[in-house]
């Protein structure tokens, strides 16, 4: 054997073994990351999420002031290059035609509204504390108007871009809020239902099918019809996340159940009890961590269904109102027929629901294989 074949030799074996010794983490990691639309789909959730935090710098105009001379603009087109690169929009002019009642805009080729990164705008409180004015993207200091408007305005003249951006953040973060609860009660109520067992196990198990028995549209629908019309955005946030949140934990609770139920025997978790240790301690310091991977998998295709019952509940004005903005909120506009036919860029926040939801579905897909990675 030659001595460029030794190690070449030695980091064969080393690669092999690293399969063996690596833990469950490790094992999953390189398998989701052999799954190119759930990596795909993560990238796609990071940036959402950053959207989401990042809202205001993402904004172009804050999204309640109203121009109501430019109410249902189309989407304008950023021209990036012109004699250089010279980001900017042509400037529009219109009105109302008096024949039709529609409003007309006609744009002008002479006049060119630059374009600029991180100017400043509107002054907001970044991550809750941080006062700045800077903007990724905007017109400069000294023009009489916000835009550019790429997305559009809608009935009132506000910028379609900046409401979308404050609505990923509300109906992302819905999803994320309403998941954590509904694990937290699923995990709680299951992991004792499966622990004790008995008459403990007999009314949670008898609950959960009380609660899987009664229609969830409807009663979601009832539930927020119930809140007071005069409370806050916040309020209603947390109110409508609550909602959505106490029927949806049933399935985690059956699944924790049936895991404990298999588990609740086994060594290890006879051990940690003869050596004294807390219920609490021993259901989530030692079985829930045993089959975490599949309880994450579950909450990143829950997430989904969070977002699209938000959705649906804002949509027929049960849930969020303004002046919160949800996509359901935004899609209020596009509920009559005028709105599809003439004004379509109104009907962008469904293309955002749907885009969200799709990469929650594929990662979830991916996690849900990673999750098992010794099968073939």
């Amino acid at each position: 054997m030659t001595e460029a074949a030794v190690p070449a030799r030695q980091v064969e074996v080393t690669e092999e073994e690293r399969v063996f010794v690596a833990s469950q983490w490790q094992l999953m990691w390189w398998r989701f990351k052999k799954h190119r639309a759930a990596v795909i789909a993560a990238w796609v959730l990071v940036f959402l999420y950053v959207i989401a935090v990042a809202a205001e710098f993402f904004s172009m105009a804050h999204p309640e002031d109203v121009e109501t001379s430019i109410g249902y603009l189309a989407p304008q087109t950023i021209h990036w290059f012109d004699s250089g690169f010279h980001p900017h929009v042509k400037a529009v002019s219109g009105g109302i035609d008096p024949e039709s009642f529609q409003r007309v805009y006609e744009t002008d080729p002479d006049d060119k509204i630059p374009v600029h990164f991180f100017v400043r705008g509107f002054e907001y409180k970044f991550l809750g504390f941080i006062k700045i004015d800077r903007h990724l993207m905007g017109v400069p200091e000294g023009y009489d108007r916000a835009g550019p408007y790429v997305l559009g305005t809608d009935r009132l003249g506000r910028d379609m871009w900046s409401r979308l951006m404050y609505g990923t953040r509300v109906s992302m973060s819905i999803g994320l809020v309403g998941v954590g609860i509904s694990l937290l009660l699923g995990v709680s109520l299951g992991g004792v239902s499966g622990f004790f067992g008995g008459i403990t196990d007999t009314v949670i198990q008898r609950l959960i099918e009380i609660v899987r028995a009664v229609p969830t549209l409807p009663l979601w629908m009832a539930l927020a019809a119930s809140v007071p019309r005069d409370w806050g955005p916040l309020k209603l946030y947390f109110a409508i996340t609550i909602v959505i949140s106490l029927f949806a934990w049933t399935d985690t609770a059956r699944v924790v159940r049936g895991r404990f139920l298999a588990m609740r025997e086994e060594e290890f978790v006879m051990a940690a009890r003869l050596a004294g240790a807390s219920t609490a301690r021993v259901i989530f310091r030692h079985m829930v961590p045993s089959f975490a991977s599949h309880i994450i998998t579950v909450m990143s295709l829950a997430i989904p269904g969070m977002i699209i019952a938000e959705t649906a509940l804002s949509f027929l004005g049960l849930g969020l109102q303004a002046p919160a903005i949800s996509y359901g909120v935004l899609l209020q506009a596009a509920q009559n027929l005028q709105a599809v036919a003439l004004y379509q860029w109104l009907m962008v926040p469904a293309i955002a629901v749907t885009v969200a939801v799709l990469a929650f579905n594929f990662m979830g897909d991916g996690i849900r294989d990673a999750a098992d990675p010794y099968s073939q």
